[in-house]
């Protein structure tokens, strides 16, 4: 597993839904930026892959919701990363409120590679090497 990465962002207003809370679908969006930061920061590039022919592609999320956020409260989202099995890598994130430290809400997101439309294994994808 390579290092937890860890992202602090804040509420944008039109995120939040009629109950002044952000609104469920955008959660994703967060953790989809922080996992696309994470990776750059693991020199994973999605552009790059993308040119050589290989898309890193969600298969699955799960999530659970703990607590609610609010119009210009800072968060951080919590990233790990790690190999399961030959075709799957997997992320462990975790946003938290950070004037109280709350979880806010905890997912499991299984990625695997593609190539031209066909799954293909993590260790051909040279840039997981740190992975292992």
């Amino acid at each position: 597993m390579i290092p937890t990465h860890k992202l602090e962002m804040s509420v944008r207003d039109y995120e939040c839904d009629l109950q002044g809370i952000v609104n469920n679908a955008v959660y994703l969006n967060y953790l989809e930026h922080a996992r696309h930061t994470y990776l750059l920061e693991q020199n994973i590039d999605f552009t790059k892959l993308h040119a050589e022919g290989i898309d890193l592609v969600v298969h699955r999320i799960e999530i659970d919701y703990k607590q609610s956020l609010t119009s210009g409260e800072a968060f951080l989202v919590t990233t790990s990363m790690y190999k399961k099995g030959p075709l799957r890598v997997i992320f462990e994130q975790q946003i938290e409120r950070k004037s109280d430290k709350k979880l806010i809400a905890k997912a499991i997101v299984t990625g695997v590679g593609v190539c031209n439309g066909r799954p293909m294994r993590s260790s051909q994808i040279k840039e997981f090497d740190a992975l292992d």
